[in-house]
């Protein structure tokens, strides 16, 4: 019996394993719905664990760290999952062909990272006609996968009207706010065309939205951030330089006393 086994087809992916326990921890890059066939999980988001068993199924928004502690069952069944990832492309080439006229009002971008579904009838038949591909030595052909990807982003919708706003956060009135995206992601290592694509632009239109708004280029207005950020605890604190510097962002203890003394006036070990 294998231990581990992952199936791809386009964004569909079946995985399945029988191991005592299997921990990952990922960034979530797109919107994903996972689905526990049989096993359970546990997903550790921010530090708030939600428990997942056969039948039920998760929404995982993107821009996201998440850790999955995956378990065969007390029977020693073992643990299998589908995940169907909605990219960027799919998502706008869905959005143009709704019809606007029936989108919801009044709505908002849901602060809830992790959206748990129940096994309701729609959601079990949807994974249900998946999971026959585990063995199946014919692959699924576009058509197909595009129908169960439709299905499942409906599944999404029907679930919360304000997950609208998250998915399609390229379109007015939900186009995601870029100062308080970037206030809240500064500290990552995410490079300019991972900002761009989490914001729903393009590299040239965040580059030139986000100087409007903020009057610098990302790049220097990140650096700014990290500096400012450290000298406040640095300086209102006995906090460890390194702790600080990594916590911030920066990665080199030269580099980064070099900016701070040029910003500053004294080395970030003489701010306590």
């Amino acid at each position: 019996m294998e231990d581990y086994k992952l199936i791809n087809y386009s964004d569909i992916f079946l995985s399945y394993f029988h191991q005592v326990g299997k921990e990952c921890t990922f960034r979530v890059k797109n919107h994903m719905l996972f689905y526990v066939c049989s096993g359970e999980v546990e997903i550790n988001e921010r530090g708030a664990v939600t428990k997942f068993h056969q039948g039920e199924c998760a929404f995982i928004r993107r821009d996201n760290r998440v850790t999955l502690n995956k378990r065969c069952t007390e029977e020693g069944k073992p643990f299998v999952s589908i995940t169907l990832v909605f990219s960027r492309k799919f998502l706008l080439e869905f959005y143009q062909s709704m019809s606007k006229e029936n989108l919801p009002v009044n709505i908002h971008r849901s602060e809830i990272s992790l959206l748990k579904i129940p096994a309701r009838p729609d959601v079990v038949s949807l994974f249900e006609s998946i999971r026959p591909y585990y063995d199946a030595t014919v692959e699924p052909d576009a058509e197909w996968i595009k129908l169960k990807m439709m299905e499942g982003l409906h599944v999404v919708l029907k679930t919360d009207g304000n997950v609208y706003a998250s998915l399609f956060d390229f379109a007015e009135p939900w186009k995601i706010d870029l100062l308080g995206f970037m206030e809240e992601n500064y500290m990552y290592d995410l490079s300019l065309e991972e900002l761009a694509l989490y914001t729903g632009r393009s590299l040239s239109s965040f580059k030139n939205d986000f100087k409007k708004i903020s009057g610098l280029p990302p790049q220097k207005w990140i650096i700014n951030k990290r500096l400012k950020v450290a000298h406040d605890r640095l300086t209102s604190g006995t906090h460890k330089v390194r702790d600080v510097m990594a916590d911030v962002g920066f990665k080199n203890l030269s580099h980064f006393s070099k900016i701070y003394k040029e910003t500053y006036g004294v080395a970030p070990s003489l701010s306590n």
